[in-house]
């Protein structure tokens, strides 16, 4: 029977484990996927130790992403062992997601993956590498290019922080790293900075108007963070808000929108339309090489292992990505 980590909720608290299940436990849909790879996001460790409201019906499966092939399909557009992604719609929220050996999805949540993609690749990127290309092209469509100065990225040492610094650098960006772990400064250069500081000069709320210093920026941490990138922001530039890291609130004032035009994106991956997708994960296929991949993602864990490190991931003491696949028995 498919091994899965299944959460269930006994007195408010939040248990996971991993347990083999029958196929009839999961939910209809018209696609059955032989998961592959799957991944632990900073959303999936917060459903499965229950510091975050992420899980909506119990019982769940965690896993907001998973790569693998096609089991069974009644929809026409997906054949048997066609390797497929997906990203977000919801899955591990409100429905059974990816950190299991199986997932059964509608088939409009599904894309192809581009073949110079593995299964095991498309996982490495995973959301957070989809989540930086999204924030990139964003930062792109605004006309932000190479030469208009530093672009800042703060969480650097998450894996939307580490994609969005490396697809940046490759596109000639002079990128300014923010992190929380400055003797992870080594790592943050080899994989495209040019500069690393301290988020303690970005985390406590400061003027609302700041000296510019930021073409653009994307921010996974939200907050008085995400309110300093702001009130830094160059005229006419744009900060792509993906995260809430450090908060979910917005402690700003409208000066930088009115005053210097700044333009606030936020990048949203849960629901993104499929041709939004569809660019996004193209354009990883052609950009992202072997080397970045060893860089930002250099561990697969078991489904037992990937329950273990979810608190380490939420305290920040996970670098980068980390990869799970469901059939590894620890």
């Amino acid at each position: 029977m498919p091994r899965a980590i299944l959460l269930t909720q006994d007195g408010g608290a939040t248990h996971a484990q991993v347990t083999d299940l029958d196929e009839a436990h999961w939910p209809d849909a018209a696609v059955t996927v032989e998961v592959e790879y799957s991944t632990l996001n900073y959303k999936d460790a917060l459903a499965m130790t229950g510091r975050g409201p992420v899980v909506r019906t119990w019982p769940m499966v965690p896993g907001i992403d998973f790569a693998g092939r096609v089991k069974s399909s009644t929809d026409p557009r997906f054949v048997p062992g066609a390797p497929v992604v997906l990203n977000g719609w919801g899955v591990g929220e409100t429905r059974w997601g990816g950190l299991a050996a199986i997932a059964r999805v509608p088939a409009e949540y599904l894309i192809d993956l581009p073949p110079a993609l593995s299964t095991k690749d498309a996982m490495a990127i995973g959301t957070a590498g989809y989540t930086a290309m999204l924030c990139v092209q964003a930062l792109e469509k605004a006309g932000i290019r190479a030469d208009a100065g530093d672009v800042l990225v703060t969480g650097a040492n998450g894996g939307v922080g580490g994609f969005a610094i490396a697809l940046l650098a490759r596109r000639g960006y002079r990128v300014v790293a923010s992190t929380g772990r400055m003797e992870e400064a080594s790592h943050l250069l080899a994989v495209g900075a040019a500069e690393v500081i301290d988020r303690a000069t970005l985390s406590t709320l400061g003027k609302p108007l700041q000296k510019e210093r930021w073409a653009g920026a994307v921010d996974s941490v939200g907050g008085a963070t995400l309110a300093n990138v702001c009130a830094a922001t160059r005229y006419g530039g744009l900060v792509a808000a993906c995260g809430l890291a450090q908060s979910m609130d917005f402690p700003a004032s409208v000066a930088p929108f009115i005053l210097r035009g700044v333009t606030l994106a936020g990048i949203d991956s849960v629901m993104a339309p499929l041709a939004r997708r569809h660019l996004a994960w193209e354009a990883l296929a052609r950009e992202i090489d072997a080397d970045t991949l060893r860089l930002l993602c250099p561990r697969v864990l078991s489904l037992e292992d990937a329950i273990d490190a979810a608190s380490a991931l939420l305290d920040g003491q996970i670098r980068g990505r980390v990869m799970v696949d469901p059939n590894l028995v620890p």
